[in-house]
């Protein structure tokens, strides 16, 4: 069995030698920091990569080496998820959160004009941002993503009272976090994303696991795990889709995504948003993988971002 030093070790030169510019990133915010990697030149096209629920920027460490060297790819922990820090007791994790805290980070960055690449909730983050600031959007990629995830309005109020209700329970409990072991902690996450490869596990441990007194623990915040509140309606979501002027292309996996909300069932909020892409004459695509296709199996994906950059981004640029 391959030891602790060896795993890590293995990750890390895999990093490394798959992106050689490879850079960490720190943004101070009003209750610490928000930490990340940043990739390509200086002065490269900025693209933000945003991961999913759970995850953290090492989602991207496979896909951004295939990318356009001409970029310089930012990915970020979102708050509570791997080396950021966790929001203060008493506040909640949610869409508009985020939104405020990519704002936080652009500002910081000085970014003015930028593409995000967002994958599941990072994509809904990225769909909301667009549509809130759509002036600072050039182009958005939606990886296994709608840019939107709606709440039935009949689950509505269910739904945020379920959300308020977690919180206050936990806020009333007292505990430390379990302690695991290296090997331990890679098969929890594995058996919560049974379609993560093994080499996917490795590397969003990376940066998902702090090592403590006997053991590791998890990064991420406990909080996570809770009902998002402030809920978006099916409508509410196509007004908001509405107002996006960025060029967008979605990736779905057709074992992710696709498969569980099938658009052939039209009366479903996520084929009404595709329905929304495709009337824009934005692109959809659909190929074969799963909900971390982008991770497990960046070659399928990177042509299609490519090729997406190159003609919305980079061409532009030249022209201006």
């Amino acid at each position: 069995m391959r030891t602790l030093l060896q795993t890590l070790r293995s990750v890390r030169n895999f990093v490394t030698s798959t992106a050689m510019d490879v850079q960490e990133l720190s943004v101070p915010v009003p209750w610490g920091e928000i930490r990340g990697r940043v990739w390509g030149p200086d002065h490269g096209r900025p693209v933000l990569c945003l991961h999913g629920w759970a995850d953290n920027c090492g989602a991207f460490s496979t896909l951004i080496p295939l990318l356009p060297k001409e970029c310089r790819y930012v990915a970020i922990d979102l708050a509570g998820h791997g080396r950021s820090s966790h929001r203060p007791l008493g506040d909640f994790y949610s869409l508009p959160t985020y939104v405020a805290d990519v704002r936080r980070v652009a500002d910081a960055l000085q970014l003015r004009k930028f593409s995000i690449i967002g994958h599941s909730m990072g994509g809904d983050i990225a769909g909301m941002f667009s549509a809130l600031y759509p002036e600072m959007v050039d182009a958005l990629v939606l990886l296994d993503a709608y840019g939107f995830f709606p709440t039935d309005m009949k689950e509505l109020s269910k739904a945020m009272r379920q959300g308020m209700d977690e919180i206050f329970q936990f806020e009333k409990k007292t505990g430390q976090e379990r302690v695991y072991t290296y090997e331990k902690a890679a098969e929890r996450l594995s058996a919560a994303n049974p379609t993560l490869s093994e080499q996917s596990v490795r590397i969003l441990l990376e940066r998902g696991l702090v090592q403590v007194e006997g053991g590791f623990v998890f990064s991420r915040d406990l909080r996570l795990n809770f009902k998002n509140i402030p809920c978006i309606s099916p409508e509410q979501s196509l007004e908001m889709q509405s107002k996006i002027q960025a060029s967008v292309l979605v990736v779905l996996g057709d074992k992710g995504f696709a498969a569980t909300f099938p658009e052939s069932n039209q009366q479903l909020p996520s084929s009404k948003l595709l329905k929304a892409y495709r009337d824009r004459n934005h692109t959809v695509v659909t190929v074969s993988g799963d909900h971390h296709v982008h991770l497990n199996d960046p070659e399928a994906v990177a042509p299609l971002v490519s090729d997406f950059l190159r003609n919305k981004v980079l061409s532009q640029q030249l022209l201006a």
